[in-house]
């Protein structure tokens, strides 16, 4: 059955080079229904060799997708989120999101001491006279629902989210 999806889905999308066709179909199979479930088992090994594909799907590409289903699968149902991460990857994500999903982050939340000093990211690129201006608040002072968006999920990180109750639920996202 699997086969036969996996077959389906290349016949309608095709498999074009710089495409991240094994994250768009995993997609398609939660919008349509699908489930994922943890195995203690290697269900796929992947071979890394000169030529692969995978190596011409650029990061941005990947990055693009992930942004358009976090805001089609969760930011829709939100009124307002919280960023957390002042840094690079939290001010990437807030550029990258809808003007309208943009509208919806009502801080950034952190826990370097520097960032959070600053008191407000300015959204200089942005296309309105008024420049969105977003607090800068420590993780402390946030309001879920939360996006966590780091690029590794610290031990520390894990023990803040248990110690105040983020983690396992649907206020936090982890991007």
């Amino acid at each position: 059955n699997f086969l036969c999806q996996l077959l389906s889905f290349c016949t309608k999308y095709g498999l074009l080079q710089g495409t991240p066709e094994d994250l768009l179909f995993f997609y398609e199979h939660l919008r349509k229904g699908g489930e994922v479930f943890r195995v203690d088992q290697c269900l796929l090994l992947y071979r890394y060799h000169a030529q692969a594909a995978t190596h011409a799907v650029l990061e941005e590409t990947i990055w693009t997708h992930r942004v358009l289903f976090l805001e089609e699968r969760i930011l829709s149902n939100w009124t307002s989120f919280t960023i957390w991460n002042a840094g690079k990857q939290g001010r990437k994500l807030f550029r990258s999101l809808s003007p309208a999903n943009q509208n919806k982050v009502t801080a950034f939340c952190d826990v370097d001491k520097n960032k959070i000093a600053k008191g407000f990211y300015i959204y200089e690129e942005s296309k309105e006279t008024s420049k969105p201006r977003i607090p800068i608040l420590h993780f402390k002072e946030a309001s879920p629902p939360l996006i966590i968006c780091v690029k590794l999920v610290s031990t520390i990180l894990s023990q803040i989210c248990e110690i105040y109750n983020f983690c396992h639920s649907t206020k936090v996202y982890f991007k």
